[in-house]
């Protein structure tokens, strides 16, 4: 798989895989795994912290067993000039649903969590765009299969150079 296929791509991760990734130099959207730029990120786990902040924002950990990804969720869609760019009815939208995602994530739930990773101060975290409660108490072993079967086949394939 090319690395340029990964970048837009949500890359199920576990937390110790996650956290050792590197932000690349002269790019603030794009992360490093083992030379393949990353730009998202999909993780499943419990959470087991939540600070709330009414219009703002929602922070929380999700522990997957190898180590806890912080996540935060904004919730400031309609106040936000970084918004202000987009039709009304969307910016809406986007508030309805980041309002929903928030009283989904509680403590002792697993969260499956999708969204772009970032970093706020040196620190990596998932900046959530959905979230979705499973049910299913066999979705993180699920989940960690996954991870350790698309690592070895795909993330972590060589590009071999075509022979002249």
């Amino acid at each position: 798989m090319d690395a340029l296929q990964l970048l837009n791509t949500h890359v199920k991760l576990l937390a110790f895989d996650f956290l050792t990734l590197k932000p690349i130099p002269h790019e603030p959207t794009s992360f490093c795994r083992k030379g393949k730029r990353l730009s998202r990120a999909e993780t499943v786990g419990i959470v087991v912290s939540r600070d709330f902040k009414p219009n703002r924002f929602l922070k929380f950990d999700i522990d997957d067993g190898t180590g806890c990804i912080p996540c935060v969720l904004w919730l400031n869609q309609e106040t936000s000039r970084h918004f202000s760019r987009r039709c009304p009815s969307d910016v809406r939208l986007i508030s309805q649903m980041a309002t929903e995602f928030s009283s989904l994530v509680q403590l002792g739930v697993i969260a499956r969590v999708r969204g772009r990773i970032t970093s706020f101060r040196g620190n990596l975290q998932i900046t959530v765009s959905d979230v979705v409660i499973e049910r299913d108490p066999n979705s993180q072993i699920l989940h960690w299969l996954d991870c350790l079967r698309l690592a070895r086949n795909c993330y972590d394939k060589v590009a071999i150079a075509p022979k002249a």
